[in-house]
């Protein structure tokens, strides 16, 4: 009867200790998770200041400052004001989409953070098609898009929608070509493996020199995929007073304005990647890779260093786009669609023929 009880005893205790494991690597799988938010979260904050302080300075005024130093919580006090703003719904329009809408437009663009490399061995998922499944997951958001405008039951709305898409649609195809030029080069479509493909010749070995045709291609259409000036006719003021999001307050047009910030953070993001060498340092590692080879130091250093060098990265593509922003006037209709199909997509073509002949050659 003693070692009957005493075996139930240890059956008792190895299931708790199996629970608690279970429950263990359940909280230790979120940690990633989380601690992607809460970066992307700052990143948006530091563009929304950034480009608020960079505006400022080309327009020749002051700029935020009185919502903490140097105006760094404005973005926090403009979120805040949103958030306890009135939610109004259209009496005639569909509430469903018209609720569901700016939802969809997030959670689209935040999957896509789940496949790109911050530092070595620090991805959500080294998935071995990522930069496509960048490509499909983003082409879900102008859907959202189109669903606000068509449940807003607003003319304005509506065009602003039908815009997007059409954006979306125009451009999205020279820039998969121009994705699927990098993964010829680099011989995968992972993204943690094209970042390791430019690291040999450091700065030398970058996409950038070998594609710069793809690059430039690249650039614009991001810049049109992000809805930014000269490539914000969904939303132009002059003509759309504010597009898809005529109707929105509140929560709802704070998502909007998240989603455009977290569109741009994660587009500049993919040009590190796949055009300057990720986090790699521009020092070649082949003269002095006891030194300078990120991969092979101490992990946390390692990775430290790595997520300074994306981010710094990054940052300068953010810089060109807000910089863009006020200095080229908006496109028409007519000359956004003639821009992406008859010159980007032709280029970009061109660009993967070239691409997959200089391969086929140096078989």
């Amino acid at each position: 009867m003693i070692i009957e009880i005493t075996e139930v005893q240890n059956i008792n205790s190895f299931s708790r200790l199996e629970s608690f494991k279970e429950f263990y690597g359940m909280i230790w799988g979120l940690v990633p998770i989380l601690s992607l938010v809460l970066g992307i979260t700052i990143g948006v904050l530091v563009i929304v200041w950034l480009e608020r302080e960079i505006s400022a300075g080309i327009q020749q005024r002051i700029g935020p400052e009185y919502a903490g130093p140097l105006g760094i919580l404005q973005a926090l006090a403009d979120g805040t004001k949103l958030i306890f703003k009135e939610n109004i719904l259209p009496s005639r329009g569909d509430t469903r989409l018209f609720s569901i809408g700016p939802s969809i437009a997030v959670i689209s663009i935040l999957l896509s953070y789940s496949v790109i490399p911050f530092s070595y061995n620090l991805v959500l998922s080294d998935l071995n098609i990522g930069v496509f499944l960048w490509i499909a997951i983003s082409s879900i958001a102008p859907i959202g898009l189109l669903m606000s405008g068509y449940g807003s039951n607003n003319k304005y709305s509506f065009l602003g929608g039908l815009r997007a898409a059409a954006q979306s649609i125009s451009y999205e195809i020279p820039l998969t070509l121009c994705v699927l030029s990098i993964s010829l080069l680099s011989n995968s479509s992972s993204t943690v493996d094209i970042v390791e493909a430019q690291s040999k010749y450091g700065l030398w070995g970058w996409n950038l020199w070998r594609q710069p045709i793809g690059f430039f291609v690249f650039l614009i259409s991001s810049l049109a995929e992000c809805e930014r000036l000269p490539f914000d006719l969904p939303e132009a003021e002059e003509e759309l007073v504010a597009g898809y999001q005529t109707e929105y307050s509140g929560i709802k047009f704070g998502l909007f304005y998240v989603a455009s910030y977290l569109n741009l953070l994660v587009s500049s993001l993919f040009v590190t990647v796949l055009y300057l060498g990720g986090w790699n340092i521009s020092i070649p590692y082949i003269f002095v890779p006891e030194l300078f080879e990120i991969n092979k130091v101490g992990r946390v250093f390692g990775t430290t260093i790595g997520i300074f060098i994306t981010l710094a990265k990054t940052y300068l593509f953010l810089f060109i786009s807000i910089t863009t922003r006020w200095t080229l006037p908006r496109l028409r209709m007519d000359q956004l669609l003639n821009l992406g199909w008859k010159f980007l997509l032709p280029i970009s073509l061109g660009n993967l023929l070239l691409t997959t002949s200089s391969q086929l050659l140096s078989l």
